[in-house]
């Protein structure tokens, strides 16, 4: 039975329900399967819909869990929640096609996987007999956030811990998150930015003294964060999926390459499709696309990564990250699962702020191209996009596209392409609006509205009067204070 194991070389092997209630190894490592399971066979898999081939995912990473609790946490997540019934449908526009990710409650892309992984958590839990409390703790650029939130609002047994930079997210996004419902949420801002989040969470979860003394209150940690296998690997899905629409559109023959592209700043969504590689689905090329805070583009391209840079905010704020956690996954996989290797990587990451990797490891780059976009090029992207096709995308699929088109110019590359679109352009509606030519507006809100009254494109229902939600969730705290925030909202 496959085991999981952390990335930096503790020697502890955990199953996948023991994994998913972890989060992370004691080693500060990440968790990773032992072996890759066998491959897909996609003659079978080709005209079936998301829902089977998510089981058929899941149950190759996962084997501890049976067919009847995969096939439950698959129903329980991928039900009337999302608005199509395809869940995550291919669209064509202007060469290329769009992976709508966001169709989900919170019209984004975290959708896919935090819908499944309460149910996931919940049936680890009782498969490990695991008594203790959960509180789910977590860092958010933005979305993760809001669809962890929505994900374990009021699931029995456990609580939820947010924090997002105060300054760091879209008003949006920020009014998402602090008019959340439920007696088990808590959302805090937190002054700096979502690095800084990020790390000291990391820090938390290997804080022995601070675990102990929540243990000994009946209450463990664990993630909701993409560094959590159980939120990693139903990302896996939907690139698999997307493969079979194209052979079920009869776009592509069975067999034949796609590429993909993905607008990432955690690493995370981009290797769920390197994973999906791994496991059969034939990817010619991945396409990772930054914006201006391009530390994975100057990697690809150089073998350092190096963090030793200024951050800047920009209009596409899930991918303001200088710090891509999932990258130690695929270093993990580039290095042929050297945790020695990678330890020193880290290490050197955690002290030096920057790390290089060798020749080996710089020759799985191949499968990789890198690339960036800056917030003018991201808005023109935009323009032409709705210009051209009337075709809306976000800021962060923006800066996908844009990179793509850079690609296709310096390649000439005509493979088919797949675009993760991660974001419903409503949850960014001021800079879609300013990027297309309309009226200056207030706020983010007043935007919302003026998108769907020009371009009567419906606006998702967890968006819809968002401004007149009730604020439930009020505190900006210094980061110093994060470990009284968790215990005041989980004991």
């Amino acid at each position: 039975m496959m085991r999981y194991i952390s990335t930096r070389g503790e020697t502890t092997e955990y199953s996948a329900s023991q994994g998913i209630i972890r989060g992370l190894a004691r080693d500060k490592g990440l968790l990773v399967p032992n072996s890759l399971p066998e491959k897909l066979d996609l003659n079978e898999l080709w005209d079936k819909n998301y829902k089977y081939i998510a089981k058929t995912v899941l149950s190759k990473f996962f084997e501890d869990f049976t067919p009847q609790e995969i096939s439950y946490c698959v129903e329980s997540a991928y039900d009337d929640k999302f608005d199509t019934k395809e869940i995550a449908p291919l669209v064509w526009a202007n060469n290329v096609y769009f992976l709508e990710l966001y169709h989900g409650k919170t019209a984004a892309f975290k959708d896919m996987a935090l819908s499944i992984l309460p149910h996931l958590l919940t049936t680890s839990l009782k498969k490990e007999d695991e008594r203790s409390k959960i509180c789910i703790l977590t860092a958010t650029s933005g979305d993760t956030g809001k669809a962890a939130l929505e994900g374990f609002k009021d699931v029995e047994g456990t609580e939820i811990v947010v924090f997002y930079p105060e300054d760091g997210v879209s008003q949006v996004q920020k009014q998402q998150m602090i008019t959340q419902e439920g007696d088990n949420t808590h959302v805090f801002a937190i002054k700096g930015n979502f690095d800084d989040a990020q790390t000291a969470v990391k820090e938390i979860f290997n804080d022995d003294y601070f675990n102990d003394t929540l243990r000994e209150r009946g209450v463990k940690l664990s993630s909701a964060n993409s560094i959590n296998i159980g939120r990693l690997v139903p990302q896996v899905a939907y690139y698999v999926h997307a493969y079979c629409q194209l052979v079920q559109k009869g776009k592509i023959t069975l067999g034949d390459p796609i590429n993909v592209v993905v607008p990432t700043g955690n690493f995370g969504n981009i290797l769920a499709s390197y994973y999906a590689k791994l496991i059969g689905v034939p990817i010619n090329k991945f396409i990772c696309a930054s914006n201006e805070n391009k530390v994975l583009t100057d990697f690809f391209r150089t073998g350092i990564y190096d963090t030793r840079r200024r951050f800047r905010l920009t209009n596409s704020p899930s991918m303001d990250i200088l710090v891509s956690s999932n990258l130690e996954r695929l270093l993990y996989i580039l290095s042929d699962g050297d945790t020695e290797k990678v330890a020193s990587m880290m290490k050197s990451l955690d002290e030096k702020k920057y790390f290089t990797v060798d020749g080996d490891i710089a020759r799985g780059f191949q499968d990789f191209y890198a690339g960036y976009a800056t917030v003018k090029q991201t808005n023109a992207a935009i323009k032409e996009m709705y210009d051209k096709q009337r075709y809306l995308m976000d800021t962060h699929t923006a800066v996908a596209y844009k990179v793509y088109c850079d690609y296709v110019e310096k390649t000439g590359d005509d493979t088919t392409t797949v675009i993760a679109s991660t974001a419903s352009c409503y949850k960014f509606a001021e800079s879609v609006c300013k990027s297309i030519g309309f009226d200056e507006k207030e706020n983010g809100f007043e935007y919302i509205k003026q998108l769907n009254q020009r371009t009567r494109l419906p606006i998702p229902e967890g968006l819809r009067d968002l401004d007149k939600k009730k604020i439930y969730h009020f505190d900006a705290i210094d980061k110093d204070l994060m470990r009284r925030a968790i215990k005041n909202s989980c004991l």
